[in-house]
């Protein structure tokens, strides 16, 4: 089993920066994707961006310029960086990995996509 646990989160005001984290961990082979999502009250969760093993990444266009998401492998965590942070980015932030379990002799197994457990995010104006 793989296990996310998020932290960071809070409230802010309009301009201001807030940083998330995430690590998961468990029995893990490798980590394919970590992303951040989020979802607003009244909306479907979205992504906010992504990134892979390799360190390529995507935004939604939202988002662009003004957060960062980046990763440290040896740890499997995760950090969303969001700057200049205004009243739409209020929402629940979720993070995910996507990857493959260590199965026995330390092998690859079965894959595995793991949510954290969710952070609020409030900007106020």
């Amino acid at each position: 089993q793989v296990q996310v646990v998020q932290s960071g989160g809070g409230l802010v005001q309009a301009g201001g920066s807030l940083r998330l984290s995430c690590v998961a961990s468990g029995s893990i082979f490798s980590i394919n994707a970590m992303g951040w999502y989020r979802q607003a009250p009244g909306k479907q969760r979205e992504l906010v961006a992504q990134i892979t093993s390799g360190g390529s990444t995507n935004y939604a266009d939202s988002v662009k310029g003004r957060f960062t998401i980046s990763r440290d492998n040896a740890k499997n965590t995760g950090y969303l960086q969001m700057n200049s942070l205004k009243p739409e980015d209020t929402a629940v932030y979720y993070c995910n990995a996507e990857g493959r379990k260590r199965g026995s002799s330390s092998l690859p197994s079965s894959n595995f996509i793991s949510w954290g457990q969710g952070t609020q995010v409030t900007v106020s104006s």
